[in-house]
């Protein structure tokens, strides 16, 4: 069964929520915080990456972050949105990108492989900051 048949009361009934993630888009950089059972022990376990690629389809919306791991080995991981596994999403900086899927940076290597980042005016990360709920001096602080 398809979650898209699914209507907004039926799916608050079987325990999905609203996710208070932070505005995010293809070619921004985030920290996936997500548990990871390991036996008997659970613990959180970061990943940092750019976006390359959403799936909205309601409640099987996901998203694919990619980054560069040892050895210059990518890893690319698929995180559903409303799994009930990731603890937390933070937002480490805005890319500027042209395009809805990120899919050739697959072959790029090295420098060509970064994705270029948004420059924000300070006005726009005024607007940011209030439609976060969080203070400017913040926001200033934590990019620095």
């Amino acid at each position: 069964m398809k979650a898209t048949k699914y209507t907004r009361e039926t799916i608050a009934s079987l325990g999905v929520y609203e996710r208070n993630f932070p505005n995010f888009r293809i070619g921004d950089t985030i920290i996936v915080a997500q548990r990871i059972k390991e036996g008997d022990k659970e613990r959180i376990q970061n990943f940092e990456g750019d976006i390359i690629a959403m799936g909205n389809n309601g409640m099987s919306t996901t998203f694919t972050v990619r980054r560069i791991g040892a050895n210059s080995v990518a890893i690319e991981r698929i995180f559903p949105y409303y799994s009930p596994l990731i603890e937390s999403i933070k937002f480490v900086r805005r890319g500027k990108v042209r395009r809805a899927k990120l899919y050739y940076m697959r072959n790029r290597v090295g420098r060509a492989a970064r994705v270029k980042e948004k420059v924000i005016t300070r006005q726009q990360r005024e607007q940011q900051a209030q439609s976060h709920g969080t203070s400017s001096s913040s926001v200033q602080s934590a990019q620095l």
